[in-house]
């Protein structure tokens, strides 16, 4: 299993439009084959702070989302919303029990 947070710092006068381009994204990656989890999380403490959640069955299937045209349509658009690069961490999650 395959866990990503990618952090997003978002210009706080942005942040309704960038909710409005992000959704898309979101539906479309839930219906992905091997997506297991897809969600976007908001800062409570922290204003214009965004945290995509990402759960897939393995690599393979990442590899494949990346290259989904809801994927690379919204990475032509993102940057425009940023007020700091994105930070991603990708994780090799495992079932503890």
């Amino acid at each position: 299993m395959i866990v990503i947070h990618a952090k997003f710092q978002i210009h706080t006068d942005k942040e309704q439009s960038f909710l409005d381009v992000i959704r898309p994204l979101v539906t479309a990656s839930r219906a992905e084959e091997g997506n297991i989890s897809y969600d976007l999380m908001k800062d409570t403490e922290h204003d214009g702070i965004y945290t995509m959640v990402e759960v897939w069955e393995d690599m393979s299937v990442v590899e494949s989302h990346n290259k989904s045209e809801h994927f690379t349509s919204f990475g032509s658009i993102a940057p425009e919303y940023l007020a700091a690069p994105m930070k991603v961490n990708v994780y090799d999650g495992k079932r503890l029990k």
